[in-house]
């Protein structure tokens, strides 16, 4: 295991150092802070990649800034109230309209003019608790980055077409929204987040192999807190349970972003980078 985690800690300084390079004449260049989005599937890495990346950068004197997508997650009592006055399915964190997108634009918009007397802060979710921690445990930032990265599942999807909404994907889908007003709603909330996309000035896609080798990459993880007796670990029934959440939009995101995105990072199986290209 540490022989696997030494050769991803190798990879990724490599990989941040050439992404790095790749946008360093625009990053140097820009009069406000340079926002990258990361964009991943779970379990594709995107969280190591980006504090790997934030080192990387603030060796070379940019001050920078990591946001991630899942902490703006609505707290666990708002989402039970989305639950109630929506769809049950929503009570579940993950999908477009269980992020409080507002809140992160505005974080993105105070940034720059970070300072004592301004200072920004965002929040903290705990997944294990599943809500947000405390205020008092949020980050707080005094000075203006020169770099944001901005990581999360899925960045830079578009909707769907209502068309492709019509046949469930898997079981929770045929069963649990029989009539499609679950997906139907989170496909308009989708809207919603692209003001959020067009903030980037870049998106770096991380691209799996496939469906099944995403949901295996989490369920390894899973298993790692489950042998570590993690508070709220999920067994192999829960975990393939709440990926079925994601399944859609991780289908309809491995065959859009490639040519969405700015970079596209390539993997296979192993997560080993097979591939790098810049459109």
């Amino acid at each position: 295991m540490s022989r696997m985690r030494e050769d991803a800690s190798t990879q990724n300084q490599a990989l941040a150092g050439h992404l790095l390079d790749h946008y360093a004449g625009r990053i140097a260049r820009a009069r406000r802070p340079y926002i990258l989005g990361l964009s991943g599937l779970q379990g594709s890495g995107k969280s190591s990649l980006a504090r790997v990346m934030k080192t990387e950068a603030e060796a070379r004197g940019w001050p920078t800034e990591v946001l991630a997508l899942d902490d703006f997650y609505y707290s666990r009592s708002d989402r039970e109230a989305l639950a109630l006055q929506v769809h049950p399915l929503l009570r579940t964190r993950g999908v477009p309209g269980t992020h409080e997108i507002e809140l992160l634009l505005s974080v993105l918009a105070a940034l720059p003019h970070a300072s004592d007397k301004l200072p920004v802060s965002w929040p903290r979710f705990d997944k294990g608790r599943d809500t947000r921690t405390p205020p008092s445990r949020w980050p707080k930032v005094v000075r203006p980055p020169k770099l944001v990265i901005v990581e999360g599942w899925a960045l830079g999807i578009r909707p769907q077409r209502e068309a492709d909404l019509q046949t469930p994907v898997n079981a929770l889908e045929r069963d649990e929204d029989p009539e499609g007003s679950w997906r139907h709603w989170v496909n308009k909330q989708l809207r919603g987040y692209q003001p959020l996309w067009r903030k980037f000035d870049a998106l770096i896609e991380l691209q799996a192999p496939g469906w099944d080798v995403v949901r295996q990459w989490r369920s390894e993880q899973e298993e790692d807190l489950l042998a570590k007796h993690a508070p709220l670990a999920m067994d192999a029934t829960a975990m393939q349970r709440f990926l079925a959440h994601f399944e859609r939009l991780s289908r309809h995101a491995l065959a859009t972003l490639p040519e969405l995105a700015d970079s596209c990072v390539e993997y296979d199986e192993q997560r080993h980078v097979v591939a790098l290209s810049h459109n």
